[in-house]
């Protein structure tokens, strides 16, 4: 790493700006998206296609053939961001209203970044059933769902129940986006210290959503769960975890971690998990010193740290650096080497919605993680896992992955090359960049205040 990352005082007000930015300039946009046209407007006749009496023409096209929504109307191209506020980043269970900042900044991204049009919805209700209903209700106007920031255990039945239900491609980004971000620095970081993926040992610190996903597409791919540890907030994960045995119906996924983990019983907090391990992946809760250099510094040689809470990781990579471990990652954009899901869902959507697949499977998760993993070339060392957001042609690569593995596997419903697919998606995100920068030059969006 360079001087200045060894530069505290620098990196600490470096990691306290981007909320003062967003504080000024929330209220400056009042917001992040807006709705404009995509067809023209000659004149006012033109009214008489878009709307009565010619739009009655392809309403009755798509009444003997609801397939032909995806000819006449945006559908093929529009997601709902569906939350219910009570999991949001590492803020909590803030509700509804506070949590809509971040839905409407997903949807930035999947259209900056993807293509993607996406709706942000904010459902006002803590009950399950509620929520699956309602998403069942809404589907007919979208062609895919993005669940975000719902608390555990609901978050793993409605993500269940939705794609068994629904039509459209149901996936829950803290789940299988951030699992498959992970899995692509992880299989790079272990190219870095030319570890295997079969000797290595994981100490998953923290049991939520995210965490779960990770770890099970993890194990997926070929590391030994007998090897790794979980821990959560009253320790480590094992068959001795009488607490959650008596509520195993609830917390299915973390009595399957208790049977299939931590084969020996070890007990204890993050310090007694970490001993020894060569991977820690953490998304618990923010830091800094939720995990300890000391505790860093008890793991095994080449030792690879990803603190993924936010806002603040559980350690600060450079004091994670300087207790020894060897690659570093956190889920910040304003650190090197970042480990988040916005470098895998807006390329993993432009995928399922190029060939119309009926589900996101783990198989194209898979497909997504390797070409991310891929992108970054002879560039990859220590400081520099994956791409950053700005190779923008690795959601492309994703895109075209992704809808080649749905093909293969069946749940495609449009045939396309590997060619046609990276080509069609290049183009899509091309013109959402190109249109974001024509609105900044022409002054459609304002330059932000100066400081």
């Amino acid at each position: 790493m360079s001087d200045e990352m060894f530069n505290v005082e620098a990196l600490l007000e470096k990691a306290k700006k981007p909320a003062a930015d967003a504080l000024k300039l929330h209220p400056f946009y009042k917001g992040k998206m807006e709705t404009t046209l995509k067809c023209t407007v000659r004149s006012i006749d033109d009214f008489a296609i878009w709307y009565t009496p010619g739009v009655a023409a392809p309403c009755r096209e798509i009444h003997k053939d609801p397939e032909m929504i995806y000819q006449h109307t945006s559908k093929g191209n529009t997601i709902a961001v569906i939350s219910d506020g009570t999991r949001v980043l590492g803020l909590g269970d803030i509700g509804p209203k506070a949590g809509l900042p971040v839905m409407e900044g997903k949807a930035l991204l999947f259209k900056y970044l993807g293509g993607v049009d996406a709706v942000p919805i904010m459902l006002d209700t803590k009950d399950p059933d509620v929520f699956i209903e309602t998403v069942l209700l809404l589907q007919s106007s979208f062609g895919g769902i993005n669940l975000e920031d719902i608390a555990q255990p609901k978050c793993f039945r409605i993500l269940d129940e939705l794609r068994e239900k629904c039509e459209i491609p149901v996936w829950h980004d803290d789940q299988q986006g951030t699992a498959t971000v992970t899995l692509a620095g992880l299989m790079n970081a272990l190219k870095v210290v030319g570890k295997d993926k079969k000797d290595i040992s994981i100490a998953f610190i923290g049991t939520g959503a995210s965490n779960v996903a990770i770890s099970r597409l993890i194990y997926s791919w070929g590391v030994n769960p007998a090897h790794c540890l979980h821990v959560d907030s009253k320790g480590i994960l094992g068959k001795h975890r009488e607490d959650i045995q008596e509520k195993k119906d609830l917390y299915i996924d973390k009595w399957r971690l208790c049977q299939i983990t931590n084969p020996e019983g070890r007990q204890g907090g993050i310090g007694d998990a970490m001993q020894g391990a060569d991977v820690v992946i953490a998304l618990s809760k923010p830091g800094p010193d939720v995990i300890k250099p000391e505790w860093v510094q008890s793991m095994n040689t080449d030792a690879i740290v990803f603190s993924c809470a936010n806002p603040i990781p559980e350690i600060w990579p450079w004091v994670a650096k300087e207790a020894g471990a060897r690659v570093v990652s956190t889920g910040r954009s304003d650190f090197p080497n970042q480990v988040n899901n916005s470098l895998g869902f807006p390329g993993i959507f432009r995928g399922v919605l190029d060939v119309r697949a009926s589900t996101i499977t783990d198989e194209m998760c898979f497909a997504a993680a390797e070409a991310l993993a891929d992108q970054i070339g002879d560039q990859l060392d220590e400081d520099h896992l994956l791409p950053t957001m700005d190779d923008w042609e690795v959601f492309a690569k994703e895109a075209a992955a992704v809808g080649m593995k749905a093909q293969e596997q069946g749940v495609a419903k449009i045939e396309r090359t590997y060619d046609e697919l990276y080509e069609s998606a290049m183009k899509v995100i091309k013109r959402s960049r190109d249109l974001t920068s024509l609105m900044e030059k022409e002054g459609f969006i304002p330059a932000p205040p100066e400081d």
